[in-house]
């Protein structure tokens, strides 16, 4: 496993495409019981080598319902983007993932995550490429078909303040979907769940 982990820290199999230069950001171990997949580091992330270590792992944690401690022990969590290094700037936002990191090191990942009993996809390229023909037309409809996948994959819309308008449009998320979504991170866990009013 170590070794493993040398390997994709020493990737630079992209380096060429990357403004920032590698240097792939995750947290992965064979005991945690829910696997969260984004899409890519941001600058922040990069900077301090932390996964989801910016406003959008705030409100991502907020969702959880669990805080910074629980979200970086990896005997609860790991953390797998579809892009391992933050891949660059583009008109609104960031670039997509680098489309190379997943099919090399994603299934080499899957083999030490033998304890995971869910899966959080986050955001399109996580849906596309693991829903694969199952997905539906849309993210939104990906997200609010959430049990047609379960109790492998929980699909989920990226939390970046990017995404403000989208949470406009769709309240039911955050009304409906995120305490489902709670309860079933808790069960998982085994920890005991109280609801957050602040959603």
């Amino acid at each position: 496993m170590n070794q493993l982990f040398e390997e994709i820290r020493a990737c630079k199999l992209c380096s060429q495409h990357l403004p920032l230069g590698p240097r792939p950001v995750f947290s992965v171990s064979g005991k945690s019981k829910i696997l969260v997949i984004g899409q890519a580091p941001g600058t922040r992330v990069h900077a301090s080598g932390v996964p989801w270590n910016d406003p959008s792992g705030n409100e991502l944690r907020r969702w959880l319902n669990v805080d910074r401690e629980l979200f970086y022990n990896t005997h609860h969590f790991s953390i797998m983007p579809m892009g391992f290094c933050y891949p660059g700037k583009g008109v609104s936002g960031d670039l997509p993932p680098r489309p190379e990191c997943a099919p090399q090191w994603h299934s080499k990942l899957w083999d030490i995550m033998k304890g995971v009993e869910l899966t959080l996809l986050i955001g399109k390229y996580a849906h596309d490429y693991y829903l694969g023909r199952r997905r539906k037309k849309s993210l939104t409809e990906n997200i609010k078909s959430y049990r047609e996948f379960l109790p492998d994959y929980f699909p989920l819309v990226h939390p970046s303040p990017r995404n403000k308008r989208w949470h406009i449009n769709n309240p039911w998320f955050k009304q409906e979907l995120v305490p489902e979504l709670q309860n079933k991170v808790h069960q998982v866990l085994q920890l005991k769940h109280e609801s957050r009013n602040s959603i």
